[in-house]
């Protein structure tokens, strides 16, 4: 059994996304984040750094094991279970590739400018840096999609991380003339559309349900 900590973020629902997918048993363990929960004793023996999502696999050789950080749980939960990241090779290397591009960019551009662009009292500049910014990181995912099916060329725990951000930000990317040829980018609409359709993303992304 694999306890999730999670919240209804982009973040915590790469992993539930992942979990569906592969059909493990798993628990979920709301934290609520606008509640200062995540800055709680027990949270923190789970998750040093106070973030969501972390899990807790009670099945792992040696005992329980936990682990912070999306990127780590994603790729901890494929390896151990043989889907959706191949074990060895340039397949291997070429989801990681995009997984990382993901963490370490889109994820956080987008988050931004969704704070800037939401936020009561606007910021010009920011908006302005984070929606270059953001036009930028979609083109490259526009471009690699118009290439391949799925980021890392088959369906994998990179299109799993990249599609909660992207599907939550899409209604206001479309509302607000913010990202340049966003009605354009027809690579990233194919894509949104094909994995929207999937039962385990569908499951994924409800949860917790709240």
């Amino acid at each position: 059994m694999i306890d999730l900590y999670t919240w209804t973020t982009p973040n915590g629902r790469k992993i539930s996304i992942l979990l569906e997918e592969l059909g493990v048993a798993y628990q979920a363990k709301p934290i609520n984040i606008g509640k200062d929960e995540q800055f709680t004793p027990a949270f923190l023996a789970v998750s040093p750094n106070n973030k969501i999502p972390a899990i807790v696999d009670h099945d792992a050789p040696g005992g329980p094991l936990s682990i912070f950080e999306s990127g780590a749980i994603l790729t901890y939960l494929a390896d151990k279970h043989g889907q959706f990241l191949p074990a060895s090779g340039a397949a291997r290397w070429k989801v990681l590739e995009w997984l990382a591009w993901q963490i370490g960019g889109l994820g956080p551009m987008l988050g931004q400018l969704g704070y800037f662009l939401r936020a009561t009292d606007k910021t010009p500049v920011a908006i302005e840096r984070f929606s270059v910014e953001c036009t930028r990181l979609l083109g490259v995912m526009d471009r690699r999609l118009k290439e391949v099916d799925y980021l890392g060329g088959d369906y994998s725990i990179a299109d799993m991380a990249a599609y909660p951000w992207v599907s939550a930000m899409a209604p206001m990317l479309k509302a607000t003339p913010i990202i340049a040829g966003w009605d354009q980018m027809t690579g990233i609409h194919r894509w949104l559309e094909t994995l929207a359709a999937r039962p385990g993303v569908q499951r994924g992304m409800l949860v917790p349900q709240v």
